[in-house]
């Protein structure tokens, strides 16, 4: 264990990598070492938990943090007076600049042959309608050649076109692979992959991809482009960026989508009203919120606790990454009041950008080399709600033994649900451990259960708050906080040795170690 005197004996304790010791209840508190600092986290993240409150504002109040809007400053400046509030030394890191947009409310409309309200959801960064605008709603023609093409694009100013592929169902795959026949899946299938045919050589006609397509559509002058990018389950869309400039660009559930589709298909006329408010803005400033706690005997070396702060907007970004930014926030204040003084340097990072494609974690791995050079270990929570139940070692070759180790020496409440892989296939990217991880530092991901968060709340206009369970919540963040205890103390550096990584099982060519992309810290197109 380690204690608080902080003997430098260090034994390696027996861990069964992969499996789960038999379960006991909440109340028995099964501790696997008498250590006061793993007993007083529990306390704090267990039975004095902020972390439903702080969720609370984060999602409800405060709300989408999309990069370049007034939601993600919001969110920065709340998460600062937090870490004030809790007398922990934090600061802001500006990295660059995003492209501002300001959404407002979003109504659309079936207004022909009938009347009926439509679930849609702007895209971000989509120009928005000054009015309401009114729209006849058409579908993709099958192009005979690129001459049919061009003359269809004539006939298309003013005119809202449907710009993805209409499915024959609605219903979510794991209930019809239990409920409907074989011949049934089969048939639906069948006519999924035809629609997508079909669509792919429209958008060929077009200019060779969707985005090509769109820049086409937005040039003849459509009024507005309208996709559907169903996400699998019941009322789950996943809610991106527009590509026009100045066609509105509108996302519909897949229901929705599907009736106009059928409308327009069989000429029966259908027209959308549109009132989208939304305002393009000058470039606007973005950063990463670091927090710290000052190590007292190493304090040029780092523990990192990671999770990106910034989200999409079509929802209120819950579990992606409200959560993890949670998880890290509580840990710091379990560590501020179970373990003010750590051996090491530990620090936490709440990225911005991240849907942008990691620039906040990389643009701090770029400015902070010594942090990189002198990293313990990082560990990074992004993927929502559940209980941690996995930690890949990420290819590193004896990084194992550290996790084990301190794995060993969490209650077994916690310790019976995770699974430890070792050396792991390593990732090849997904989430800010990865910034860390390209430079052979020591970067683990803390992963709680995956399909159903890719289904239902990844980047979806349903990954609100009422998808949190407040209990794995208070798990993982005790977790983060104890594991950064145990790595902090730890008299071993996290060994950086790399393994020889297995062939990519695609190509079944060997795999290579990741390597650093440069951050991308302004949009351009």
């Amino acid at each position: 264990m380690f204690p608080q005197k902080r003997s430098r004996a260090f034994v390696l304790a027996s861990v069964a990598v992969g499996a789960l010791v038999v379960p006991v209840s909440l109340a028995a508190q099964t501790f696997r070492a008498d250590d006061p600092v793993i007993r007083r986290m529990w306390t704090l993240g267990m039975d004095s938990s902020h972390a439903a409150r702080n969720a609370q504002v984060l999602m409800d109040s405060i709300g989408p943090r999309l990069s370049g809007t007034a939601g993600y400053m919001a969110a920065g400046d709340w998460i600062q007076r937090v870490y004030d509030d809790l007398g922990i030394t934090n600061r802001r890191e500006p990295y660059g600049t995003w492209r501002g947009w300001q959404q407002g409310a979003t109504h659309v409309d079936l207004i022909a042959p009938r009347i009926q309200t439509l679930e849609a959801e702007l895209l971000a960064w989509s120009p928005g309608t000054t009015r309401p605008i009114d729209a006849d709603v058409i579908v993709l023609p099958e192009f005979d050649s690129p001459a049919h093409a061009v003359r269809w694009l004539r006939s298309v100013r003013g005119k809202a076109v449907l710009l993805s592929a209409p499915l024959p169902s609605c219903r979510e795959p794991q209930a019809l692979a239990r409920l409907a026949r074989e011949a049934t899946v089969a048939s639906l299938a069948a006519q999924s992959d035809s629609a997508e045919d079909a669509l792919d050589r429209a958008l060929e006609s077009l200019g060779g991809d969707a985005d090509a397509a769109a820049l086409r559509l937005d040039s003849a002058g459509v009024a507005a482009i309208i996709t559907s990018r169903w996400s699998g389950g019941w009322g789950v869309n996943k809610i991106f960026d527009a590509t026009a400039e100045r066609a509105v660009s509108i996302d519909l559930s897949c229901e929705d989508f599907g009736l106009l589709h059928r409308l327009a298909s069989n000429e029966q006329s259908p027209r959308v009203r549109i009132d989208a408010r939304a305002e393009l803005k000058e470039p606007m400033p973005m950063f990463n919120v670091i927090a710290e706690l000052r190590g007292t005997e190493l304090p040029e070396e780092y523990v990192v606790l990671s999770a990106h702060l910034d989200s999409w907007h079509g929802a209120t970004g819950a579990t992606d990454n409200g959560t993890g930014t949670i998880t890290m926030l509580e840990a710091m204040r379990i560590l501020k009041e179970a373990y003010p003084n750590p051996r090491r340097t530990i620090l936490v990072g709440h990225w911005g950008g991240e849907e942008q494609g990691l620039i906040g974690s990389r643009a701090f791995t770029e400015d902070h080399p010594e942090v990189v050079e002198n990293l313990q270990v990082a560990f990074n929570q992004d993927n929502g709600t559940w209980r941690i139940e996995y930690i890949q070692a990420q290819g590193l070759l004896e990084a194992g033994g550290s996790l084990a180790r301190w794995i060993s020496h969490l209650p077994t409440e916690i310790s019976e649900h995770i699974k430890l892989d070792v050396p792991g296939p390593q990732e090849t990217g997904g989430s800010d451990h990865v910034s860390f991880l390209c430079h052979g530092a020591p970067g683990f991901r803390l992963q709680s259960n995956y399909p159903d968060y890719r289904q239902y709340t990844w980047h979806t206009n349903r990954d609100t708050y009422d998808k949190i369970i407040i209990d794995d919540l208070k798990n993982n963040a005790t977790l983060a906080a104890m594991l950064a205890y145990l790595a902090s103390e730890d008299p071993a550096r996290v060994s950086r040795e790399r393994s020889v990584l297995p062939p990519n099982p695609r190509t079944g060519e060997p795999r290579q170690w990741l390597r650093c992309g440069t951050s991308r810290r302004s949009y351009v197109r």
